[in-house]
């Protein structure tokens, strides 16, 4: 396999009859290089963006066709991601996507895992020493203990479940944690599915901005199109989802 990306794709017009069908606001990038400076850089500020592009992948895991993504060195990122987006308990861990190259940077190896179903350490280098007094500190102290400087992908026992980006076979995704690299020193981003808990992955545009207004994500970006939170018109829910979807 070079890669799981066999699922559907749509075109701008799909896009464009999306927004028009919700009233979406939105800003079209002409070139892709500007789109990838423009999300690395509403990343590094705290930002979570919704990432939709290209064909969807098939199999268990998100690989940045139909993803959440956000900073790997933000400490509040975790809880963010599980408290206002995915509506889980606050604690669930999240994975790495970081660029093929980089891996041996930050975890303890230097293979490949471009399906994310490889779980290795954070370099020792990168983790923090724990306290002394760690064991008798109450269960959320030690849950929320700030772990490594790449705090919101490493779990409670220094591990990560890593993807490695490549190029070849997903370069939009390579592009966005280069020019991320570019703009703080670090090609590494939490990726999580596109979804709510109790919901399967968004496929479509439509599912994608449904996803998006229904919970905080900050930014959603489907192909070159470039959606902000805050200049969307006001979500008229179409259903309690938030009953329906149960605990995973």
């Amino acid at each position: 396999m070079s890669g799981s990306y066999l699922g559907p794709e749509f075109s701008d017009l799909d896009i464009k009859l999306m927004a028009k069908k919700y009233d979406a606001k939105f800003i079209y990038h002409a070139n892709t290089s500007g789109l990838s400076v423009n999300t690395a850089q509403l990343i590094s500020e705290g930002n979570v963006i919704g990432w939709f592009q290209g064909r969807m992948e098939f199999g268990p895991r998100a690989l940045g066709g139909r993803s959440i993504l956000g900073d790997a060195r933000n400490e509040d990122m975790q809880k963010k991601l599980n408290l206002k987006i995915k509506y889980r308990e606050s604690f669930r861990p999240f994975a790495p996507a970081v660029l093929a190259e980089d891996c041996p940077k930050y975890f303890e190896y230097k293979g490949t895992s471009p399906y994310m179903l490889v779980v290795q350490d954070v370099l020792k280098s990168r983790q923090n020493k724990l306290p002394d007094h760690f064991n008798s500190l109450g269960l959320r102290e030690k849950l929320y203990y700030k772990r490594s400087d790449i705090p919101s992908i490493t779990h409670i026992d220094f591990s990560a479940r890593i993807q490695t980006v490549h190029k070849e076979t997903n370069p939009r995704v390579w592009d966005l944690l280069n020019e991320f690299k570019n703009v703080t020193g670090e090609g590494i981003l939490v990726n999580t599915s596109f979804n709510v808990r109790g919901e399967p992955i968004v496929c479509t545009p439509e599912d994608a901005y449904k996803c998006f207004m229904r919970t905080k994500m900050d930014y959603l970006v489907i192909e070159q199109f470039v959606f902000s939170k805050n200049e969307q018109p006001a979500w008229k829910e179409e259903k309690k989802w938030k009953e329906e979807c149960t605990l995973d």
